[in-house]
């Protein structure tokens, strides 16, 4: 009877456990790190009580046969006991199966939340790489080294503390799962938008593609079409017969944006007019280049559509980049034999994950767009992507796809940096150069590089690169949230044509002098620039005054602006 009342006593213990443990499971409303804490501490709670089910279970075992040799009816008290026992054991195995199930949906206050302890935590980083720079110069550089590799160490384990959190309820799946399902409805729209039903009846915006730049400027000006064909409810007609990449048009290169309608009829036409009602009149609208756009619609980026901007908030960090992601993605849609030829020239190059993408740009962009930055400033970042990742991976292998348009950068990369497999194709850059620019070649080189870089697993380039800016949309379609994937040499991403980019100030900071102005919760200051030293660059709207900011004091809202939901595109494709 001993037996059985320790056996009883356990039982008794265990279920108030599971109960406990049941009734705990952190609901979506609470935090996200109170979320982790619980979950990880259910789960160790499990790996208890699962090695407890089984010593339930042997003991029970044991005294069932020793009530049978000793000849002992085993009673009807015993038998309840093993039915509860047995009960309690399947309930434990469904609660084991809900804890690991897989992912569960976060809510927008769980992720903001998370958003803003990494962000403080990387602007903190970049203010004391910063100070540290500075005071080398004045103090003992072996001091300041050895306090260099202390602070590496606290924020690479913080690092990797953010992302033991995202892994403990698999957010990471749920990310790319809801970004997979929203980007397909949006794509599922784009389809129905331009294709439809009766073209000559169907309104539409007039887009011509001989915007005097290169092919990302080009892209860009396209997506903002699509962009406001699809605020209008309006199907985009592309002219670009005579393209200087390719004299037979867009669709030479990539797959028709209307497969029912290709042309905008000559009647009924307007260029774009002073208001919205006055257009809506008119069959067809000549968009001007986007440098030319007046008035301002509110649907320009960074705006997202207000239907998507919650959803896409809680996954995403930087919803403005996966919205125009979404647009490129369907532009870039390549002609069978242009993909075949990519495909294939990423086999032959080598190009497999893990890999950080570098674009240099050099040519016409320096001195004109932007600064010169030596290879070195580069590789620092991909030294550190991979110094990172290599805690818990040792000895991974190191490599960079590398695309630039200047053939002497990969020559002197693979001799500065031997650690490294450099990815590349020098054709490519040769390509790229200020004679050859406009050729078939070229325009192969620069699809290519977009089509890599966005496949890469972190990217440094510079931000004042169109070319870097669209693999940057772009990679945000293929995971659930890349907006952290990059590093920037020079700007903040910013969309050609945009509305004004004002933050918001979440956090008081009072003016101490070296050009760092004052700013107030609630304020809204128009970003000119992150210094990555913690400080960013604006001009508060609410004051007038420009000056510096503490980075992290300041948010990206998301603005959403009232667009077409397109009730026939069902939510689900059947």
């Amino acid at each position: 009877m001993r037996q059985w009342k320790i056996a009883l006593g356990m039982l008794a213990i265990w279920l108030c456990i599971v109960l406990y443990m049941t009734i705990s499971v952190p609901s979506g409303q609470e935090t996200a790190s109170r979320t982790e804490r619980n979950l990880a501490k259910a789960m160790e709670e499990l790996e208890k009580l699962n090695k407890q089910n089984k010593e339930l279970q042997q003991l029970m075992a044991q005294f069932k046969e020793s009530s049978l040799l000793n000849n002992q009816p085993v009673n009807t008290e015993v038998k309840q006991l093993q039915s509860r026992l047995q009960k309690a054991s399947d309930d434990l195995s469904f609660f084991s199966e809900k804890a690991d199930m897989s992912p569960r949906a976060l809510t927008a206050e769980e992720e903001q939340a998370r958003r803003k302890a990494e962000n403080t935590m990387t602007e903190l980083w970049y203010f004391l790489e910063s100070q540290l720079n500075k005071i080398e110069k004045n103090l003992d550089k072996a001091h300041v080294s050895s306090l260099r590799r202390n602070l590496e160490g606290y924020r690479r384990t913080m690092l990797e503390d953010f992302e033991q959190l995202r892994a403990a309820n698999k957010a990471n799946e749920w990310r790319l799962e809801k970004s997979k399902e929203l980007g397909d409805l949006v794509q599922r729209r784009f389809e129905y938008l331009q294709n439809p039903v009766d073209c000559k009846k169907a309104k539409k915006v007039v887009c011509n593609l001989h915007k005097g730049c290169g092919f990302g400027c080009q892209l860009h000006h396209i997506a903002y079409c699509l962009i406001a064909g699809y605020a209008m409810e309006r199907t985009l007609i592309l002219e670009s017969k005579g393209w200087r990449y390719s004299p037979k048009g867009w669709e030479s290169v990539f797959q028709p944006l209307s497969k029912t309608c290709t042309e905008a009829g000559s009647r009924s036409r307007k260029p774009w007019g002073s208001s919205q009602k006055d257009m809506d009149k008119y069959l067809a609208i000549d968009l001007p280049i986007v440098d030319s756009l007046h008035p301002r619609p509110d649907f320009m980026p960074l705006s997202v559509p207000e239907d998507l901007a919650e959803e896409l908030s809680t996954f995403h960090g930087d919803p403005a980049v996966w919205w125009i992601g979404q647009v490129i993605t369907y532009l870039l849609r390549m002609q069978p034999d242009i993909e075949k030829d990519v495909l294939n020239t990423g086999k032959k190059m080598g190009f497999k994950n893990t890999i950080v993408g570098l674009h240099v740009r050099r040519t016409d962009k320096i001195n004109l767009e932007a600064a010169y930055h030596s290879i070195e400033e580069y590789m620092s970042h991909v030294k550190e992507f991979y110094d990172q990742l290599e805690r818990k991976h040792p000895n991974i292998a190191r490599r960079v796809y590398l695309a630039t348009d200047d053939a002497n950068v990969l020559p002197d990369a693979k001799l500065k940096y031997p650690g490294y497999t450099f990815i590349s194709d020098i054709t490519i850059s040769q390509s790229a150069g200020l004679g050859t620019r406009y050729t078939d070649s070229s325009l192969r080189g620069v699809i290519i590089d977009i089509y890599y870089l966005a496949r890469c697993d972190f990217l440094v380039c510079t931000f004042s690169s169109q070319v870097c800016r669209v693999a940057y949309e772009v990679m945000q379609t293929l995971h659930g949230d890349a907006s952290k994937y990059f590093r920037s040499l020079d700007d903040v991403f910013y969309y050609g044509g945009q509305n004004a980019h004002d933050l918001r100030i979440i956090e008081a900071h009072q003016s101490d002098g070296d050009n760092v102005m004052e700013i107030q919760p609630g304020d809204r200051v128009g970003i000119a620039g992150n210094h990555w030293d913690g400080y960013s660059k604006g001009t508060n709207r609410r004051t007038g005054v420009s000056g510096l900011f503490p980075s992290y004091k300041a948010e990206n809202p998301v603005i959403g602006v009232k667009m077409p939901t397109y009730p026939d595109v069902p939510r689900k494709k059947s």
